[in-house]
């Protein structure tokens, strides 16, 4: 294949489409907003799927890699009612198929995998446009452009790629999550590490949640899901740590304190996520030289599948692309037609919704009970 490829997006996603290219001996560029591959935080723990996340890492030639970085015993879970009554406790005994890794940690292994200079550091995208015969031109922030005959959006919910495609745009979902970190946990923060216990732990309960997992380093990082308007969310100062910590505990009020302090003991200051998602079933007709993979593409609550959809349709786009490399459009073709389905199929969450009766520890248990889980 003679194109280049142009990769917007130097997420998990992009980063593995542009490590299967590579293999397949096919040159590609891929074009990143951040300065450096330290310029922020890349986020907690993942679990990689064994029918999905892992099929792309295999298919990238990284499942060794991928094995080095795996932290042993993170599958363990546990589910507890808010008042901190146990409901399950169960143990990581290495055959789930989902071994939980660091975000920032896999991000680093697909960035080792590629020669240097394939990622560009500092492009952030502010438009892009059709130049006609399935050409494109990308502007940088800079002023800086681009021309490609291949472009790939693997930049993420708010992507620049889209509007070629779609008019769609994400939506908030009418829940918001805060992150919080308790460093050192086993010594600092014993009640909390111990309700915790060695890999994750979730506390649900209509309109309040809390998902924890024990990161490596004994680091607890918490996500505190609240249903509200966007509104109500923006009534609370998060740049002032004491009060908006003080004003998320008030919603917790009369939880058990070993959870709680997942919030009142955070080491940092409160974090506001809230959360979007595109229409489901989101697809578009086909457009000559230009795709979309991840988030981009199929943005959606969260459900534990996001990482690990964007990591398949980055390797399947991917060799696509190398099966046919004299017919570009065939592949984006054969690529858009597995990718549409299966994404829509993942995003229709099985699991209550916040705001559900059945949004309980118990419940929970009952649901995973009814699906053989």
């Amino acid at each position: 294949m003679h194109t280049p490829v142009t990769i917007i997006g130097a997420g998990l996603g992009g980063l593995t489409l542009a490590r299967v290219l590579h293999i397949h001996g096919i040159p590609v560029t891929v074009f990143e907003s951040e300065s450096s591959p330290s310029a922020r935080a890349q986020g907690g723990l993942l679990d990689i799927h064994d029918y999905n996340g892992q099929l792309a890492l295999k298919a990238a030639g990284l499942m060794d890699e991928f094995h080095a970085i795996v932290l042993e015993g993170r599958q363990a879970l546990r589910v507890l009612d808010r008042d901190g009554t146990v409901l399950l406790d169960q143990a990581d005994d290495g055959t789930g198929g989902r071994p939980e890794v660091q975000r920032g940690d896999l991000r680093q292994v697909l960035l080792d995998s590629l020669p240097a200079g394939t990622v560009r550091w500092g492009h952030k995208v502010s438009r892009t446009r059709a130049l006609g015969e399935g050409r494109h031109e990308v502007t940088f922030a800079d002023g800086g452009t681009v021309v490609t005959s291949l472009l790939v959006g693997a930049d993420g919910a708010w992507s620049r790629v889209r509007p070629l495609l779609s008019t769609a745009t994400p939506e908030y979902i009418g829940k918001s999550v805060v992150e919080t970190y308790l460093f050192d946990a086993g010594t600092r923060h014993p009640a909390a590490a111990k309700a915790v216990g060695g890999g994750m732990m979730i506390a649900p309960s209509p309109g309040r949640e809390i998902f924890a997992h024990r990161e490596k380093d004994d680091t607890l990082h918490a996500y505190l899901g609240l249903s509200g308007s966007q509104e109500w969310f923006a009534a609370i100062d998060f740049a002032d740590a004491a009060a908006a910590t003080a004003r998320i505990a008030e919603e917790f009020d009369g939880w058990a304190p070993e959870l709680t302090a997942l919030i009142t003991d955070s080491d940092v200051a409160p974090v506001l996520r809230p959360l979007y998602a595109l229409p489901p079933g989101h697809r578009w007709e086909r457009v000559p030289g230009v795709t979309l993979l991840g988030d981009a593409a199929h943005l959606s609550a969260p459900n534990g599948e996001g990482a690990n959809l964007a990591m398949l349709d980055g390797a399947e786009l991917g060799e696509a692309l190398a099966a046919h490399p004299d017919d570009v459009e065939t592949a984006l073709t054969e690529y858009e037609q597995a990718m549409f389905p299966r994404s829509a199929e993942t995003a229709t969450d099985e699991m209550p919704g916040i705001d559900s009766a059945d949004n309980t520890a118990h419940g929970l248990i009952d649901l995973a009970a009814e699906k053989g889980r």
